[in-house]
């Protein structure tokens, strides 16, 4: 078995989509919003489940898995979506920067894109037994106050901590299995 790979259809998975470059995307509400919505957007037609997330500046950590058993589809489906709408995004806001770094990573990729913004995978690790997945959980919660963003992990706003911590809904419903 490949160390990346989605083995089990129904499984419990820790994932990790990192920008090309490591490039700090997600500073601004707009951006966040891009990786909210699509999250949403993929619950409610798509059959995810998101049971823990945290979105940094350059890279959004998930803990998911599929009703349907399809979850490479879906983020499939999610980093392609995301990235259109990053790209039409930073275009529009005048963000040449980012996006020549893009255009640029895009040539040396397979497909034949404009752009390329995600790093490839998703890197899935199986969460086959609890204390795997509480101790990702922990991670992912403690992302931002470990990179000194924020002092308490619910402080966050675009993490399932508040969700956990201070059943704080209001920017995604998840799944919580704690």
């Amino acid at each position: 078995m490949k160390p990346y790979t989605i083995s089990h259809s129904n499984g419990i998975y820790f994932c990790t989509d990192t920008i090309i470059s490591f490039a700090y995307v997600f500073m601004e509400i707009e951006f966040f919003e891009i990786i909210i919505d699509s999250l949403k957007y993929c619950q409610k037609e798509k059959g995810l489940k998101l049971i823990a997330y945290v979105i940094m500046p350059n890279h959004v950590h998930t803990i998911v898995n599929a009703n349907n058993g399809n979850l490479s589809d879906i983020l499939r489906d999610y980093k392609q979506f995301t990235s259109r709408k990053i790209t039409e995004t930073l275009r529009q806001s005048g963000k040449s920067q980012i996006l020549s770094l893009f255009k640029s990573a895009a040539k040396h990729a397979e497909k034949g894109n404009q752009y390329k913004v995600w790093q490839s995978g998703s890197h899935p690790q199986l969460m086959d037994y609890d204390e795997k997945l509480f101790q990702k959980i922990e991670y992912i919660h403690n992302n931002p106050v470990r990179k000194g963003y924020v002092e308490k992990p619910e402080c966050w706003i675009y993490s399932s901590a508040r969700n956990y911590i201070i059943n704080d809904d209001s920017v995604i419903e998840i799944q919580k299995i704690l």
